[in-house]
């Protein structure tokens, strides 16, 4: 009874890729307010999808900041309900010398397709809204109840989503959340991502004269706003790459032996790493492998910095002011404000001489999260990868942040499942992103044995 949902994909594999790029010229870059408009626009486009790929009660939900698109199908009585979550945003696209196309025309080069938001978020969003379409089309229902929850601020933080959930609650309500944000961790390797980092950001400003002074006039006998900001930015920090912020670490959480011997058992080449970034050494907080300096420990980064002249040649001038952007992912069980007020007080406590510091906290901030490890909903997400790619995934985390995560646990309830079919490597936030095609068509396959077996599971 009823027709292939597979097959179905397969033959609709052009027509995906072609969305994907249409979805994808859409310059919906919520950290640019002049894109304001475009964001909008990706939220109709969002909108309108979900409403042809089957029979969905599809709204678009105004916030303080850009809307949410929701939409429901609930016609599963006794079957379990999941909510789908996934962001219509996308990064800036700059550096845009660095691109080897525009950005917002997505191309095919070599199995991959390139352009900004194909991997973060916009082809794994895309992914359960076109199983569910190949399901309706042949089966005429879904074997669970599904809601999705589209929001277009993640890459800045999801500022107003915390609010929208929680006055939203009933409308939302599920047994769990999967997200179609995230990401594997390796291409050649299957894996089910249990935890996510949090994150705290600030931005520095170092002020001096009340304008830009003349290095020979002046200098040497003023505080160079730029030498006060390296100062500054350097006593974050000892040599050995502990950060030294008082307090930093108090609340962090020990990870068990047996955790720990899980993550230094998983096939990490730190060889290949290396020439994969094009680093000659890795650095980091010593008595920690890499794998767990980049999930289970904290870390204090500096993003940017700017100040006096950046033009070509020289211009000989002592700059009235400089900044940096700060940024530190957290773990468990830190907490982004009181973070952000250790940082603060550290630089506050050495101020350079004959200039002033201002610091602003950044409203980009989110707790970090963990699913338990024996979550039906990540079981069954560990099922649906072995049968697509016929190996028993590897259990891995993110050292990336997904700010809502937390925020469904803790206004909720709700754990959340990561089912994303974009790669750790594929150059999402940077030039050239890029998402593999033939993970897209994983993702398709996967979505539609997930709904399949959690009907099962679950009944």
């Amino acid at each position: 009874m009823g027709g292939d949902p597979f097959a179905f994909l397969i033959s609709q594999h052009e027509r995906i890729l072609s969305d994907l790029i249409a979805f994808a010229s859409i310059p919906s870059v919520s950290a640019d307010p002049a894109h304001r408009s475009d964001v909008e626009v990706a939220a109709r486009w969002i909108a309108g999808h979900l409403a042809t790929a089957g029979p969905f009660a599809v709204q678009i939900l105004p916030s303080p900041g850009n809307p949410v698109v929701f939409a429901e199908w609930s016609g599963a009585p006794g079957a379990p309900s999941v909510l789908v979550y996934g962001h219509y945003d996308v990064q800036p696209p700059d550096p845009l010398d660095k691109w080897l196309s525009d950005p917002f025309r997505a191309v095919e080069r070599s199995g991959r397709l390139h352009g900004r938001g194909v991997s973060d978020d916009k082809g794994p969003l895309l992914n359960p809204i076109a199983a569910a379409r190949a399901v309706f089309a042949t089966n005429s229902r879904l074997p669970v109840n599904v809601k999705f929850i589209l929001e277009g601020e993640e890459e800045i933080g999801s500022p107003n989503l915390e609010a929208f959930i929680a006055e939203n609650s009933a409308l939302l309500a599920a047994d769990f959340v999967i997200s179609a944000d995230g990401a594997m961790w390796r291409s050649s390797e299957p894996s089910l991502t249990i935890a996510c980092r949090g994150l705290a950001a600030l931005e520095i400003r170092v002020v001096g004269p009340r304008k830009d002074l003349h290095s020979g006039s002046c200098g040497g006998a003023v505080m160079n706003t730029l030498h006060a900001m390296a100062h500054l930015v350097d006593s974050l920090h000892t040599s050995d790459g502990r950060v030294a912020v008082e307090g930093f670490y108090d609340d962090v959480l020990d990870v068990p032996p047996a955790e720990r011997a899980e993550i230094s058992a998983l096939p990490f080449d730190e060889p290949a790493y290396r020439e994969e970034l094009g680093v000659s050494e890795l650095f980091g907080e010593p008595g920690f492998s890499t794998l767990e300096r980049q999930w289970i420990r904290p870390t204090l980064d500096v993003n940017g910095m700017w100040g006096g002249y950046e033009g070509p040649g020289s211009k000989t001038v002592l700059p009235a002011e400089a900044g940096a952007k700060i940024t530190c992912r957290l773990v468990p069980d830190q907490i982004p404000e009181d973070i952000i007020d250790k940082v603060v007080r550290h630089l506050l406590a050495r101020p350079p001489h004959g200039v002033s510091i201002e610091v602003l906290p950044e409203t980009h901030a989110a707790r970090p999260y963990r699913i338990p490890s024996d979550h039906i909903g990540l079981r069954v997400a560990g099922s649906a990868l072995e049968q697509v790619s016929g190996r028993k995934p590897i259990v891995v985390r993110n050292g990336g942040t997904i700010p809502v995560c937390e925020v469904f646990k803790r206004v909720m309830g709700m754990e959340t499942v990561f089912f994303s079919f974009s790669t750790s490597d594929e150059d999402f936030h940077a030039p050239n992103e890029f998402i593999r095609i033939s993970s897209l068509h994983d993702g398709l396959e996967a979505w539609v044995r997930y709904w399949k077996e959690l009907a099962v599971v679950m009944r």
